[in-house]
C-alpha cells in the first residue's frame, strides 16, 4: 500500500505500475495478488487513505461559515495532493464493475459533512433532500476546483479561484436561504 500510495502521490495514476510497486514493496509481483484481487483493488486502497486525509482536513475546516470554509479547504487539499486527488476520483472501474460497498461508505463520509451546515440553512428539509442537496454542492465544488486546476476555466478577471469559490458558495447560501424563507411563508 505504501509503495503504491508513494508511486500515485509522485505519478498519478498514470505512475502506477504493479512491477514497480512490487520493486519497490520489496515483495514479487505475485505478492500484489496475493494482497489485492487486482490492481483496482490496490487503487481504490490507496484512494481510501486520500479519503480518509480529505475527510480529515475537511472536518477541522468546519464551523459557522462552514460550507464557504469546505470549499476553501478542499481546494487547498487538491492543489497539495493534486496526483492523489487526481487519482482519487479519476480512477474507472471496468465497466459493469460496481463500486465496492466499503469504498462508496467511505466516500459518502465527506458528503456528510456538507450536511449539518445545509441542515442549518434549510431546517425543514428532509434528511434525503440534505443529502442529495449535499452531493450537488460537493459536485459543484469538485468541477471548479478540477477545472480550473486543469487550466480550462480562462482568466477570472482578476479574481483567485479562492473568491470566485466564496462567491459560488455564498450565492448558492442564499439561494437555500431564499428557498427556506418561500417554504416558511408559505407555512404561515
Amino acid at each position: 500500500m505504501n509503495a503504491a500510495e508513494a508511486a500515485i502521490a509522485e505519478k498519478g495514476l498514470s505512475g502506477l505500475k504493479a512491477r514497480e510497486v512490487a520493486r519497490a514493496a520489496g515483495c514479487a509481483l505475485g505478492g500484489i495478488y496475493t494482497a489485492f484481487a487486482d490492481l483496482d483493488e490496490v487503487i481504490l486502497h490507496v484512494g481510501a487513505r486520500t479519503l480518509a486525509r480529505l475527510e480529515k482536513e475537511l472536518s477541522a475546516a468546519g464551523d459557522d461559515e462552514a460550507l464557504e470554509r469546505l470549499a476553501l479547504a478542499y481546494l487547498a487539499f487538491a492543489r497539495r495532493e493534486e496526483p492523489s486527488w487526481r487519482a482519487l476520483f479519476g480512477h474507472r472501474l471496468p465497466p459493469g464493475t460496481p463500486l465496492p460497498g466499503w469504498f462508496a461508505a467511505e466516500r459518502d463520509r465527506l458528503f456528510t459533512l456538507l450536511e449539518a451546515p445545509l441542515s442549518r440553512l434549510l431546517p425543514h428539509c428532509a434528511a434525503d433532500e440534505i443529502r442529495r442537496r449535499a452531493r450537488t454542492l460537493f459536485s459543484a465544488v469538485h468541477g471548479v476546483v478540477a477545472l480550473a486546476l486543469e487550466e480550462k476555466l480562462g482568466e477570472s478577471e482578476g479574481a483567485s479561484l479562492e473568491t470566485e469559490l466564496r462567491e459560488f458558495v455564498a450565492t448558492f447560501s442564499r439561494g437555500l436561504a431564499a428557498e427556506e424563507a418561500a417554504r416558511e411563508g408559505k407555512r404561515t
